[in-house]
């Protein structure tokens, strides 16, 4: 038997006093300042949680946000840093919103940090939901944000999302290759490759075979470094409302990510193993399988209340509302909206006994063998952050495990290939 591996995730908001606060520090996502004592802050919380046994962290990739909510443009920095300040925990993001990346560089990069953080990598992918910035960083292919609604919109940018995804896998794996997609190419222009190379002749012969044509152009690529691990890192996939993602997760061997209510997570299981057999592979009940919740741990009902309008009342009424609709948005008393969140089936919260309870119950159904714990840190404060950690890995973990022994072994890493 084993215990779940639990990722920390976080989702930066720099802090305000409520609604009125964060109109009154108007944009204070620009405050420098303010944000280098949360980033350093951050990396207090992580080295608090890796004590605490926790396997991972991760963050997002979202833009632009100058109000404050979700500060996450570039994960890939933060994963290297990290990397460097942490000694065991696992780092991460989930996810880079591949409809808006280059493959290329996606490869590039998260191979560098899978070797600097000596095989302590995952890798998530995201299709991107905000249009306010998706929109603009994914002009080049004219992909728009999707909320999975069935579309053509939506079906474009999980065209180009799977085809680029599918891209930096490859760019991984093979000693090169050309890139011959509907929405993106390499070498470009792919009919003729990259003509005129002055450097041809060593890269010819130095080079991966069939690079350099023999009059000079380049005809295929070869993405430097490979990974540390092999075949590549674990890859997790961010899903909420798509059937479709989760059988995609399964066809590809990725890890899916349940933003879900619990029914949903079962579902979704169900769903995973039903397609893996398609393709050969057999899973058991929760295996490849990451519940995503926020997970407050109180000694009251009135102090989970508390820390619900404190901590999540502000960026779930303003922000999160006019995406989702099971969250109102509009005129709504302040006591309703925190009923909603309550009851959305992505949260648990309470005293530790019914926090415990609630994990229990849901690994005699689905013991998954991943838990992702989000917080909204530093809206959330470190102390209360590392308190409900600790709490979490110390009085609710140890009772949560799944079974093992058919669990596929781990990715192997360079040392052991």
């Amino acid at each position: 038997m084993a215990r779940p591996k639990v990722i920390l995730q976080v989702y930066p908001v720099m802090p305000t006093d409520g609604e009125e606060g964060r109109k009154a520090a108007r944009p204070i996502g620009r405050d420098g300042p303010l944000y280098n004592k949360i980033i350093h802050e951050w990396t207090d919380v992580l080295k608090a949680a890796e004590a605490l046994g926790v396997w991972g962290a991760a963050t997002i990739e979202h833009h632009l946000h100058s109000e404050g909510y979700e500060l996450g443009p570039n994960p890939g920095a933060l994963n290297a840093y990290w990397a460097a300040k942490l000694d065991k925990m696992h780092v991460g993001a989930m996810g880079y919103v591949m409809a808006t990346q280059d493959p290329i560089r996606v490869a590039e990069e998260t191979a560098i940090i899978d070797h600097l953080s000596n095989g302590r990598f995952f890798v998530g992918f995201a299709r991107g939901y905000q249009s306010r910035w998706a929109n603009i960083l994914g002009q080049f292919t004219e992909s728009v944000a999707t909320v999975s609604d069935g579309s053509s919109a939506d079906q474009k940018n999980r065209e180009i999302f799977e085809e680029r995804v599918q891209m930096v896998i490859d760019c991984w794996t093979k000693d090169s290759l050309q890139l011959s997609g509907q929405y993106y190419q390499a070498p470009y222009p792919l009919e003729t490759g990259v003509e005129g190379y002055p450097a041809w002749k060593i890269a010819r012969d130095a080079g991966c075979e069939g690079e350099i044509d023999g009059n000079g152009a380049v005809q295929a690529i070869s993405v430097v470094p490979s990974p540390y691990q092999r075949p590549y890192p674990p890859v997790f996939v961010a899903t909420s409302k798509s059937e479709e993602s989760i059988r995609y997760c399964a066809r590809m061997g990725f890890y899916p990510l349940h933003f879900t209510a619990f029914d949903k997570v079962v579902r979704g299981n169900e769903i995973y193993i039903e397609e893996a057999k398609k393709v050969g592979k057999t899973y058991r009940t929760g295996e490849r399988q990451n519940i995503v919740r926020w997970v407050h741990i109180c000694e009251s009902e009135q102090e989970y209340n508390r820390k619900l309008r404190d901590y999540d009342l502000d960026i779930y009424k303003n922000f999160y509302g006019p995406f989702f609709p099971q969250f109102p948005t509009g005129d709504v008393d302040d006591d309703e909206m925190i009923e909603n969140i309550k009851k959305s089936g992505i949260y648990i919260g309470g005293t530790v006994d019914q926090v415990r309870n609630e994990w229990i119950d849901i690994y005699n159904k689905v013991p998954c063998e991943y838990i992702t714990l989000i917080f909204h840190f530093a809206q959330q404060p470190k102390e209360d952050c590392i308190n409900t950690i600790s709490r979490f890995m110390t009085e609710v973990w140890p009772h949560l495990e799944y079974d093992d022994s058919l669990v596929e072994p781990p990715v192997r890493d360079l040392v052991d290939a």
